[in-house]
């Protein structure tokens, strides 16, 4: 998901995204600890969603500052 993308979603939407993203992430920890994972760079995209969507959230909470 871009910024771009994220940008244009509500403050809750944003929200439900991110316990969503949250989730597949900590799926996807269990299943490379059992060795089921084929695709270990899935972690990394997942990583960085989670960042873009806290950094979008935190400055749709915080007023712009000058």
């Amino acid at each position: 998901m871009t910024a771009k993308e994220i940008r244009e979603l509500s403050a809750e939407e944003i929200g439900t995204k991110l316990r969503e993203t949250r989730e597949q992430l900590l799926q996807l920890h269990l299943r490379k600890q059992t060795g089921q994972v084929e695709k270990t760079h899935e972690m990394r995209v997942l990583r960085k969603t989670v960042a873009r969507l806290e950094t979008i959230k935190r400055q749709k909470v915080q007023p712009a500052s000058a």
